[in-house]
Formats: structure tokens, C-alpha cells, sequence
């Protein structure tokens, strides 16, 4: 009896410990799929208007239309999962996407791919707004940080895959292979979450919210304006781009006096009113637009500026995901050790220092200073995203978690939508030329320092945002004790 009491917990504390790793393993599948369907579609564009006979702006609907179902319906698809149940939705999720990709692989015109693409990226919402939400629940407290640090790393491994795999696949085996690998991984997803995942809690009919149907497509509707907006007319802003602008502004009012008046808002006013929360999504958007703008106007300089040839662009552009990849799990070690707080302010400041190295180092030290400025910008925003993201999701209550996980993705996604449209406008205004490709060195490492510049000021500003929210948190701490 002495031996069971002995070997008992331990037992317990492996089993437990088991079944965390197979958690977080479900997890990271799942927080995979979606980053490498938004990468992995990019490297076929030249083969869909080959094989389409369409133009380029007519082939690029295949990326914007994933894009444009992700970032529309990621709110909802927290706040509905909220509503019937995490697990369910979630699998229900899975299938979309897996559904969508044999879809895609079978599509016989541009049309019916791009519908296809669209059902995908819906599933892809279900996914990237409920992932987060099993940490808190699942993973125990002390561990959060490593687990979102996990989520991270997966999420920037799809991303730096997606064209390497996307390209190896259309060499071996043509571009329906890049949709028919999400149908298995998608299956695996499934089977994982049924299977590893807790079951989501019986709620009766009468106890449960309702879902603000309203809300939801007035918020969806806002959101898919904003995003044609920055990503039609390739950065040219025209009379459409504003008029979408326009109908976005209107689309955001509205749906703040929606949420004041509804009966089971799609966002609680509270959140609306929580200065803490407003301080994280403004800063996480931010610090997307900024990301994105490595993405954006690296290869132009490093091909222009740099003399470097497409093979040796690629190379050192996959230097920044792969220092953000490495450095995920190791970020989210340091968040459970030490804080999200503290986390949060040293990722905002090593990504301002990263970004003035971008704006001066390459010019002096070439190649060398490149690479080392980039590393520094990704490995912190790494540090910044798992700390934010810990930081938000530990202080929500349960019924409100795929709402928050919404939004945090939301903000993520207008920062990357902002960012692509705003920052190659700022380097194009800089440089002098609307095609990069026949600008000269001096007006590409013009543009790439007032770029950066501008991106150091706008991580600055949201250090001072990360900075206030957290003194007017511990203000009202202390005014309500």
C-alpha cells in the first residue's frame, strides 16, 4: 500500500504530462495548416494563369480570396465557438478545409478555384481563432507561455514552407498537388482533436448565448472592404479604394452601436471598453504592419540594391521566419519565467532597435548587416506575439476566449493587410518609382531607410502604447480595491 501511495501520483503527474505533449501537439497541427495555406498557393499564381489563361490581377483572387475569408470571418468563428462548443466547431473546421483542398485540386476553372479557395479559408478562421483557446483550458498555467511560444513557431514554420514545399510539389507532381497535401494533414488534424482534445461541456438550449447574426456580417462586410481597399489596385490608391475606405469607416460605426444595443453582442462592450485589451490589439496590429514590410520591400532591395540574384534572394529572405520559428518555444520559456509584461516591452524593443539596423545597416555593411537587422526584428517580434498573446488570453474568462482569440488574430491580419499596402507605398514614394524593378541602388537604399524609419517610430509608438495600457491596468487595480 505504501508503494501505490508512492508511485501513485507520479504515475498520474506522467500521465498528465503525456497527455500535455499530445495537446500540444494537436495544437500545433492544427495552428500549422492555416499559415501554410495562406504561403503555399502564393508560388503557383504563374501556373493558374498559365493553365486558366487569365490575367495576373484576375490569378491573384486565389490568395485574396483566402485572405479576405480569414480575416472577415475569424471573430465570428471565435465568438461561435464560444456559443456551441470549441472541440465541435473545431473539428467541423478541420473538415472545411480539408473539403476545400480536394476542392481546389479538382477545380476546373478560376472561378470555381477561387470559390474553393474562399471555403478554405473559412475552415483556416475556424482554426487560427480556436487554437488558442485550448491553452488556457488544457495546458496548465505555468506552461502557457511555452505553449503559445509552440503555437508561434508552427505558425511561421507554415509560413517559410509554404513556397519551398508549394514549389517541390508543382516540380514533382503539378499545382494540384498543393492543395491534395491539406486533405491528410487535414484528416490527421481531425482525428488528433477528436481523439486528445477535452470534450466541450453540456449547455442546455435555454442557458446558451445567441449568436449576434447582425454584428457578425455588419463586422464581416466592414472587414472585407478594409482589406479590398489595401490590396486592390497593387498600392495605387483610386476613387474605388476610397469609396471602400468609406464603406469600411461607415461598416465600423455601425457596428459599434450594434454591439451598445444587442442582447448577445459579438463583442461584449466591455472588451470594447477594457483600455488593456484596446493597448494589446492596437500594438499587435502594429507590429504586424511592420513585419509585413519585411516581407514587402526586402526582396526589392536585396535584388536592386544589393545585386543579389532570385536564388540568393530567397535564401537570405528566409532568414527572418527561421529566426522567428527558432526562437518561438524559447520565447514562450522566458514569458512563463518572467512575465508577459516584462516580455511584451523587451520583444517592442528589440524589434524598435532591429528596425533602425534596418533602416542604416545594410547600406554599410551590406548583406551582412541585412541578415543580422532581420534576425533581430523577427527573433523579438517572436518574443513579442508570444508574450502578448499569453498576456490577453490568461485574464479572460472561459465563455469569452474564442472571441479574444478573434480578435487577437483579426488584429494580426489587418496589420499584414495594412502593412503590405502602406509600407510598400512608403518605399515606393521614397524610391521614386512605381516600378521597383527599374529603380537604381541609390533610390532603393532611400527607400529602404525612410521604410524602416518610419517602421522604428511606429514600434516606439506602440511601446508607449504597451507601456500606458499596463500603467492605466494597474491604476484601475488599484481603484477598484
Amino acid at each position: 500500500m505504501n508503494t501505490l501511495r508512492t508511485h501513485g501520483p507520479a504515475r498520474r503527474g506522467a500521465r498528465s504530462e503525456t497527455s500535455t505533449r499530445w495537446v500540444l501537439a494537436t495544437l500545433a497541427l492544427c495552428a500549422l495548416l492555416p499559415s501554410l495555406g495562406t504561403s503555399i498557393a502564393n508560388v503557383a499564381l504563374p501556373n493558374f494563369a498559365q493553365i486558366y489563361g487569365a490575367p495576373l490581377p484576375q490569378v491573384q483572387w486565389v490568395v485574396i480570396a483566402y485572405l479576405l475569408a480569414t480575416t472577415t470571418l475569424v471573430v465570428g468563428a471565435g465568438r461561435l465557438g464560444d456559443i456551441v462548443g470549441r472541440r465541435r466547431l473545431l473539428t467541423l473546421g478541420i473538415l472545411l478545409f480539408s473539403l476545400a483542398s480536394v476542392l481546389c485540386a479538382l477545380a476546373p476553372a478560376l472561378p470555381w478555384l477561387i470559390a474553393a479557395r474562399a471555403l478554405q479559408g473559412a475552415g483556416a478562421a475556424i482554426m487560427m481563432a480556436l487554437t488558442m483557446t485550448f491553452v488556457a483550458g488544457v495546458v496548465p498555467k505555468e506552461q502557457a507561455g511555452t505553449a503559445m511560444g509552440l503555437l508561434g513557431t508552427m505558425s511561421a514554420i507554415g509560413t517559410a514552407l509554404g513556397p519551398t514545399l508549394g514549389g517541390a510539389l508543382i516540380a514533382g507532381f503539378g499545382w494540384p498537388a498543393i492543395f491534395w497535401v491539406g486533405a491528410p494533414l487535414g484528416l490527421v488534424a481531425w482525428a488528433l482533436v477528436r481523439h486528445v482534445l477535452p470534450a466541450d461541456r453540456a449547455v442546455s438550449k435555454s442557458g446558451r448565448a445567441g449568436f449576434d447574426a447582425v454584428g457578425t456580417l455588419t463586422l464581416a462586410l466592414s472587414l472585407a472592404a478594409y482589406a479590398l481597399a489595401m490590396t486592390l489596385g497593387r498600392g495605387n490608391f483610386g476613387a474605388s479604394n476610397l469609396a471602400l475606405l468609406l464603406v469600411a469607416v461607415i461598416g465600423a460605426g455601425v457596428f459599434l452601436r450594434t454591439q451598445a444595443r444587442a442582447s448577445s453582442p459579438l463583442v461584449s462592450p466591455a472588451h470594447l471598453r477594457d483600455t488593456g485589451l484596446q493597448g494589446s490589439l492596437a500594438t499587435s496590429a502594429i507590429v504586424a504592419t511592420v513585419v509585413m514590410a519585411t516581407l514587402v520591400v526586402g526582396p526589392y532591395y536585396l535584388a536592386g540594391a544589393l545585386g543579389l540574384d532570385p536564388v540568393w534572394v530567397g535564401v537570405v529572405m528566409s532568414a527572418g521566419p527561421v529566426a522567428a520559428a527558432l526562437a518561438g518555444v524559447p520565447a514562450g520559456r522566458l514569458v512563463d519565467r518572467f512575465g508577459a509584461w516584462r516580455m511584451t516591452v523587451v520583444g517592442l524593443a528589440g524589434m524598435t532597435l532591429g528596425c533602425v539596423g534596418l533602416s542604416l545597416a545594410p547600406a554599410t555593411l551590406g548583406i551582412a548587416g541585412y541578415v543580422s537587422a532581420i534576425v533581430i526584428t523577427t527573433t523579438h517580434y517572436a518574443v513579442f506575439q508570444t508574450a502578448n498573446n499569453t498576456g490577453v488570453m490568461s485574464g479572460i474568462a472561459t465563455d469569452q476566449r474564442g472571441t479574444v482569440s478573434g480578435l487577437l488574430n483579426l488584429a494580426r491580419n489587418l496589420g499584414l493587410i495594412t502593412g503590405a499596402s502602406l509600407m510598400g507605398a512608403i518605399f515606393a514614394f521614397v524610391a521614386g518609382a512605381g516600378d521597383f524593378d527599374g529603380a537604381a541602388p541609390d533610390a532603393l537604399t532611400r527607400g529602404m531607410r525612410a521604410t524602416f524609419g518610419v517602421a522604428a517610430l511606429m514600434v516606439a509608438v506602440a511601446l508607449a502604447l504597451a507601456l500606458g495600457a499596463s500603467r492605466r491596468s494597474r491604476e484601475d487595480e488599484r481603484s477598484g480595491a
